[in-house]
């Protein structure tokens, strides 16, 4: 089961680069590229959400099938074991919740930035017919 955590932390990584690379500052002269990639990119990164949602499940049928471990009920060895899969859980949770973020954001942003290109050519075009 860790191919799928793996898979989501290059998703959750290739968002977090395009976000960053649409909102640095001073590449004009590559962002008309940048956009074109993450609009095209877009709709392939919106199986994250569904992917994201069965991960979830998957958490959450862990934690309900995981063998409790009360204070003497279960020997040290065990007790390290539990803690660690609740380590693992609260890292895959918070994996999901920062790839559903930078999805969220990077559609927010390609949004806004497509919409700051088309309103710098329509002042350009006034500007130009005056």
């Amino acid at each position: 089961m860790a191919l799928e955590w793996v898979v989501l932390g290059y998703a959750a990584g290739a968002e977090a680069i395009m976000l960053l690379l649409l909102t640095v500052p001073g590449l004009d002269p590559i962002r008309k590229g940048l956009i074109s990639v993450t609009r095209s990119l877009l709709k392939p990164f919106l199986s994250v959400v569904p992917f994201c949602l069965f991960l979830l499940m998957d958490i959450y049928w862990k934690y309900e099938t995981r063998p409790s471990c009360e204070s003497d009920s279960c020997s040290p060895s065990e007790h390290l074991r539990h803690q660690k899969s609740i380590m693992k859980s609260q890292r895959n949770a918070l994996l999901i919740a920062s790839a559903l973020l930078f999805y969220w954001l990077l559609y927010s942003v390609t949004g806004l930035v497509v919409k700051i290109d088309q309103l710098n050519k329509r002042i350009e075009k006034l500007k130009a017919s005056d």
